[in-house]
C-alpha cells in the first residue's frame, strides 16, 4: 500500500496532520505494508523570505487583519499542535520560502530519508526558529539526518531536484488537491487537512479491505 503525502515544511497543519497520520499507522495492523513517500508543495511559492518580520505581522499584512487577530489566531494552531504532542514558537519563527528545503527533500527521498527530512525541517521552523531557507542551516539540517553537508551545499548551489519540486506541485493540482496537507493512498482514496487519526485510519481499512478482497 503506497501512500504519498503532498505537504509545506511551513504548513502548521501538515506538521499536525503528519502526526494524526502516525498515531492512525500505530493503530493499523498492516501498518509494515505501507509505503510512505513526500511530495513537495509550496503554500507560496512567491513567498520571499523576510527573517527579520515575524509571523504575526506577516499574516496580518497578507489577511489585511490586526496584529492582536494574527497572534489569536496562532495561539490557536499552537494549541492544536499541542494536543498532538508538537510544541509550536511562533515567536521564534523565519519567514522563508521554502523551495530550496523542498529540494532538500528530493534530495533526501533518494536515499529513502524523506521522512526524516520532513520531521528535521518541521522541528526546525516550528520549534527551533531556524531559517529553512538558509544554505548553511539546510546543510547541517541535513548532516542531522545522514546527509552529507559538503553535498547539500553542492545541490543547493546547483538546479539539481528544481524540476521536482514544480512537478510534484503540478501533480497535486492534476489530483485536485486544495491544498495541503494532501494524503493520497493507493492513488483511489484522498484525505484532505489534518483529520484526525480515525479518518486516516478508516481510509487505510478502507483501501486495505478492498485490496484484499
Amino acid at each position: 500500500m503506497k501512500v504519498e503525502i503532498w505537504s509545506d515544511i511551513m504548513c502548521p497543519f501538515c506538521y499536525i496532520g503528519k502526526r494524526r497520520f502516525e498515531e492512525a499507522l500505530k493503530e493499523f495492523p498492516q501498518s509494515k505494508d505501507v509505503q510512505i513517500q513526500w511530495r513537495s508543495f509550496q503554500l507560496d511559492p512567491n513567498l520571499k523570505s523576510q527573517p527579520g518580520k515575524d509571523v504575526y505581522a506577516y499574516l496580518a499584512e497578507i489577511k489585511g487583519q490586526t496584529r492582536e487577530w494574527s497572534m489569536k489566531m496562532h495561539e490557536g494552531v499552537a494549541q492544536t499542535a499541542k494536543e498532538a504532542g508538537l510544541e509550536y514558537r511562533f515567536d521564534r519563527a523565519v519567514i522563508a520560502n521554502s523551495f530550496d528545503a523542498h529540494r532538500l527533500i528530493q534530495m533526501a527521498k533518494t536515499k529513502g530519508l524523506d521522512d526524516a527530512a520532513e520531521e528535521r525541517l518541521f522541528r526546525a521552523y516550528f520549534t527551533e526558529g531556524r531559517n529553512v531557507a538558509d544554505h548553511q542551516t539546510l546543510a547541517e539540517l541535513g548532516a542531522d539526518i545522514g546527509l552529507n553537508s559538503q553535498d547539500v551545499l553542492a545541490m543547493l548551489a546547483s538546479n539539481e531536484f528544481h524540476n521536482q519540486v514544480l512537478a510534484d506541485a503540478q501533480e497535486a493540482a492534476q489530483l485536485g488537491a486544495r491544498g495541503v496537507p494532501f494524503f493520497v493512498i493507493d492513488r483511489k482514496y484522498a484525505v484532505y487537512g489534518a483529520q484526525d487519526s480515525s479518518t486516516f485510519l478508516q481510509a487505510l481499512e478502507t483501501s486495505f479491505a478492498e485490496q484484499n478482497s
